[in-house]
């Protein structure tokens, strides 16, 4: 079977790269790991949603998952008790948020699992499985940029604490991929479906991906674009519904102008000069101007 990796964000910039300027600011540092902790935190409420779909069919599927779900509540745990001892804020993280805007974009509707369980496994597992590469592909990253960062107490117990639930995350995506690799076995049908699947949610995992963290100008028609990307990976005959419930908040995009304004009044108040040299250039000229600087700085 095909095997799909998240991709860099607007193809320009990678995990690497991103958390390399991450960990260089704290406050930046710590929304960052709040962002962690709610995502794991939201997570075990959305497998439970999962398993009360599959009202106890696979029994081994059930049991996969309530396994999960035990280790999304210890990492957020982990997480809570870290930015609690860092006397960080643990309440809703600032800005879009990556989870609630790949749940708005999945096709929930399109699959039942007392009609066609196997159909419905197949887009569970693969939705789950994408999502669960980007967590390991930023924890990686997190720990690789850490290591290079001063090791200072702080940096030191954020480190180790990611490093516990890395191996974990791996864990999730190997079961994951166990899954899927048994489906596709039953039939050509169904490995045809589960590689559909792959490009559909690798799509939608992006537009996520990228709306959490795009709010220069012209993101809105950005979002659209990913939109459409996701449409294009389906049957013709369901694109024209998904598209029509989806593309007025997406074009609108109300949440997008309120993390903008919450974006500017924060960077006018923590500096009033770098916001007119840093932050109103970047929301110009967004991901070009960060790429062009990085380029000049590599030679």
């Amino acid at each position: 079977m095909t095997v799909t990796y998240p991709r860099k964000f607007q193809n320009a910039l990678g995990a690497r790269e991103i958390l390399k300027r991450v960990v260089c600011d704290r406050q930046i540092h710590l929304i960052t790991l709040n962002r962690y902790r709610y995502s794991e935190q939201r997570s075990c409420k959305d497998l439970t949603d999962l398993i009360e779909e599959l009202n106890g069919q696979p029994p081994e599927l059930v049991r996969d998952l309530s396994h999960h779900i035990s280790d999304e509540a210890r990492h957020a745990m982990w997480l809570t008790d870290l930015l609690i001892e860092l006397g960080s804020d643990v309440g809703t993280p600032p800005g879009t948020s990556y989870i609630d805007e790949f749940d708005r974009l999945l096709d929930k509707d399109a699959y039942d699992p007392k009609r066609n369980l196997d159909d419905w496994m197949i887009a569970a597992l693969t939705a789950i499985n994408i999502t669960e590469k980007r967590g390991c592909e930023y924890f990686s990253a997190h720990i690789y940029a850490l290591k290079q960062a001063p090791q200072t107490e702080e940096n030191i117990k954020i480190r180790q604490t990611i490093e516990k639930i890395l191996p974990e995350e791996a864990g999730h995506v190997r079961w994951g991929n166990r899954w899927l690799a048994e489906l596709a076995r039953k039939s050509p049908e169904h490995r045809q479906k589960i590689e559909q699947a792959k490009r559909k949610y690798t799509a939608i995992e992006q537009a996520a991906f990228e709306s959490g963290m795009d709010i220069t100008l012209g993101a809105e028609l950005r979002r659209v674009a990913n939109l459409l990307e996701v449409a294009n990976n389906m049957p013709l005959w369901q694109r024209p519904q998904y598209l029509m419930e989806r593309l007025p908040q997406t074009l609108l995009a109300p949440e997008l102008q309120f993390t903008r304004i919450q974006a500017a009044q924060k960077a006018w108040q923590r500096d009033p000069q770098a916001f007119f040299e840093k932050f109103v250039p970047m929301f110009l000229n967004g991901i070009e101007r960060i790429e062009d600087n990085r380029q000049k700085t590599t030679v």
